[in-house]
């Protein structure tokens, strides 16, 4: 069965079709921005609480158990509407292990929707407000279309930094040119 438009390329496998339903459900309800706020916020949570990502990912849970801890976490958050039911239909379907991967493609769904790139930024230390807004400005130009950074940091690069964007990865971290540096000086030694 071929899922048809750029929708298929996107999203695959089962977090895929659980993302493309939806976002599909979310598009009817003209809800895509509270549905994607809501996902956000259960995401932040399951960073947040160990206790959470295990009660997500361990199989020990019976569906029963899953579905009731979820719809209390839930509850607890203030998701509701679209996002906390369809949270609580992954939950009763046995399926929350796969709920990380069902918002990462339901966020590739939103931003193809919307016209924005993603792109992940890793630094040796948290930039100024500013420099993001500059890194942000400068990919732009390069994509030719909103850009959505991620930052992550890394103090093992020492400086520089390294994006991902796409298929595409430039990597201008101080780290690698010392270590292209010492294979170098290896080679000529």
């Amino acid at each position: 069965m071929a899922e048809g438009g750029s929708q298929g390329s996107l999203v695959s496998g089962v977090a895929g079709r659980y993302a493309t339903a939806l976002f599909e459900l979310a598009s009817e309800a003209k809800a895509i921005d509270a549905v994607n706020a809501d996902l956000d916020s259960f995401s932040a949570m399951l960073a947040e609480s160990e206790d959470l990502r295990r009660l997500v990912g361990s199989p020990a849970f019976s569906a029963e158990e899953q579905t009731g801890a979820i719809k209390a976490v839930l509850a607890k958050a203030g998701i509701s509407g679209i996002a906390g039911n369809f949270i609580g239909l992954v939950a009763s379907k046995r399926r929350l292990f796969a709920l990380p991967g069902m918002i990462a493609a339901f966020k590739a769904l939103v931003a193809d929707a919307k016209g924005i790139v993603s792109a992940e930024v890793t630094l040796a230390e948290t930039p100024a407000a500013k420099r993001v807004d500059e890194i942000r400005a400068a990919l732009a130009a390069v994509a030719g279309k909103d850009v959505d950074v991620a930052i992550k940091i890394d103090p093992s690069l020492i400086g520089g930094l390294v994006v991902k964007m796409g298929s595409r990865m430039v990597d201008a971290s101080l780290k690698t040119k010392l270590n292209s540096i010492r294979l170098a000086m290896k080679e000529v030694g």
